[in-house]
């Protein structure tokens, strides 16, 4: 299996890091706040240094971010003590480890899942997301959009490889058209997909 965290870590280290905004993704907090989802425990997936981990915190979660860079993961800490917010950071890969907190009531991941070029790729993403969620927890996944043709800029999924991936183990929600939450003048162009886990009967 082909992983993208090897690329990742030498782009946190070079300072490569394009998609880090400093500022909570716009969908994240639409999402949060119209749905409306309730304050649990949340893990955000691939959490970079923290922007949205802590914009979670500071909405009464309780947050657990995870990523695969370990200078990610020291940026996120001291991010969180400059807003003297308390959340948990690790240096984890969910591929592999049991995250810490779990069964959590809302997973967050901005860029993790289109990440990974093949349909089982994605769909073992997606399991492992599941496995980490309580009954009828809810995942919303931000997902670089293949109706948009750019030469540069996140990975590209289309809506049948999402349904796809994760349809055995949620049940989507909602997903709908935006843009990334970035510094460049024209954002490329997102999925936003919430989920919500199956229960085994269903």
């Amino acid at each position: 299996m082909t992983r993208p965290e090897e690329n990742y870590r030498q782009k946190y280290q070079a300072g490569d890091t394009p998609w880090d905004t400093g500022r909570p993704d716009f969908n994240l907090v639409q999402t949060v706040t119209a749905m409306p989802v309730d304050p649990c425990q949340a893990l955000d997936i691939g959490c970079g240094t923290g922007n949205n981990s802590i914009w979670l915190a500071q909405n009464n979660f309780t947050v657990t971010g995870i990523d695969t860079a370990d200078t990610a993961i020291q940026k996120a800490g001291e991010k969180a003590a400059l807003e003297q917010v308390k959340c948990t950071f690790l240096l984890n890969d969910i591929f592999t480890d049991q995250i810490a907190g779990a069964p959590f009531g809302f997973v967050f991941d901005r860029g993790c899942f289109h990440s990974f070029n093949s349909d089982q790729e994605r769909k073992l993403f997606a399991e492992k997301v599941a496995g980490h969620l309580a009954p009828a927890g809810l995942w919303l996944s931000i997902i670089g959009n293949a109706d948009e043709k750019r030469e540069f800029g996140p990975p590209q999924r289309t809506a049948t490889e999402i349904i796809t991936a994760v349809e055995s183990s949620f049940e989507i929600i909602s997903l709908t058209t935006s843009r990334f939450e970035s510094n460049h003048p024209n954002p490329p162009r997102a999925w936003v997909c919430l989920m919500r886990k199956r229960n085994r009967a269903d």
